[in-house]
């Protein structure tokens, strides 16, 4: 399984989302710090789900984050998150 596909089972599996789309971007930051040459380090998901009912744009983020704790200490270097209910 490559990290696309386990960012999508750990966000379905932590926030059961009616919409999730993840774009793997680091093809866009080859040469820059944190870039692989094998690539699957730069990330973009949109998130929509009613956990996040209540919640503020930070505390959101940080959900998303702490559900792909795993990814970030395996070589996930930068995610932009685009979260809403």
């Amino acid at each position: 399984m490559n990290r696309s596909d386990r960012i999508r089972s750990n966000l379905i599996q932590a926030f059961a989302p009616s919409v999730l789309d993840v774009v793997d971007d680091s093809h866009k930051h080859a040469g820059h710090a944190g870039a692989s040459p094998e690539g699957e380090t730069h990330y973009t998901v949109k998130i929509v789900s009613s956990s996040f009912a209540g919640l503020s744009r930070v505390a959101m983020q940080r959900a998303v984050m702490d559900a792909l704790k795993e990814e970030f200490d395996t070589g996930l270097h930068a995610l932009s998150i685009k979260a809403s209910s």
